[in-house]
């Protein structure tokens, strides 16, 4: 696999809903204001509801998934101060995965996405290009899949095809037209896709045939699983956890305090 490392040019929670994340699936049912139900595993509904809790509010993760933040202030006594945030660095690997800006950059912010997310589009839409241009040369944006296979049928088989894709220096082109498109994900549109970028596609079409790159996704599924995350996007800030298609300001909160020192290393 091949690494893409450039700069594309610029483009341009405070709520107990899951309007900016979408979670896995079964048994306990959440509802969501597009009239979208969302369902997820009876055995997972603990570690729902903490991302729930950080998308509305706790913007950086502080504990390890499926723990408390902080001690609840009714088991303290009233002569203590309440205990100060634990924040949480999470080692996320970042190197070998298709990424954009610099390799020294000072914030390496690592998305965690599934192109059948409709809240991945639209952080790809309204949001990663302006937070990439606020800060020029100063984040290594890197992707990793994140298939939402119980929900998203095509999900799995899109990031096999990015990957395929990515083989042939051309992986962030073909992201941003999955996106473009996603309403329509299926081999056709691969394949189609490939053709308008002018990629080899009987090369393109043998890598999707022989599912070259099935285990390399399911390696970053895997890997998303083990750690605790079950919704998308979920992104990890020099090793920060943010969950949700949360707006500009949100990232600008956590990447600003980062690059001030103002988080514990």
């Amino acid at each position: 696999m091949k690494t893409t490392s450039k700069t594309r040019s610029k483009k341009t929670p405070t709520t107990s809903q899951p309007e900016d994340m979408t979670v896995l699936p079964k048994k306990v049912t959440i509802s969501s204001d597009s009239e979208e139900t969302i369902t997820i595993k009876r055995s997972q509904f603990y570690a729902a509801m903490v991302a729930l809790a950080f998308a509305t509010g706790l913007l950086v993760g502080f504990v390890a998934w499926g723990r408390s933040a902080t001690q609840s202030s009714s088991s303290q006594s009233a002569a203590q101060p309440p205990e100060a945030p634990r924040y949480v660095r999470y080692d996320i690997p970042s190197e070998g995965f298709p990424s954009l800006g610099p390799e020294d950059a000072p914030i390496v912010m690592v998305e965690f996405s599934d192109f059948q997310c409709p809240f991945c589009k639209r952080f790809h839409d309204e949001t990663s290009q302006a937070v990439l241009a606020a800060y020029p040369d100063k984040i290594r944006f890197v992707y990793r899949h994140l298939p939402l296979t119980s929900i998203h049928q095509n999900a799995f088989p899109s990031a096999e095809a990015s990957m395929c894709a990515d083989e042939q220096d051309a992986f962030w082109q073909f992201h941003d037209k999955l996106f473009e498109n996603q309403d329509k994900l299926s081999l056709e549109l691969y394949l189609r896709i490939a053709s308008d970028l002018g990629l080899d596609s009987a090369a393109f079409e043998d890598c999707l045939n022989s599912q070259k790159y099935k285990n390399v996704v399911q390696k970053d599924l895997d890997f998303a699983l083990n750690l605790g995350v079950n919704s998308t996007p979920t992104f990890f800030i020099n090793g920060l956890a943010v969950v949700g298609a949360q707006p500009l300001e949100v990232f600008k909160q956590v990447i600003d305090k980062e690059l001030a020192g103002e988080f514990p290393k």
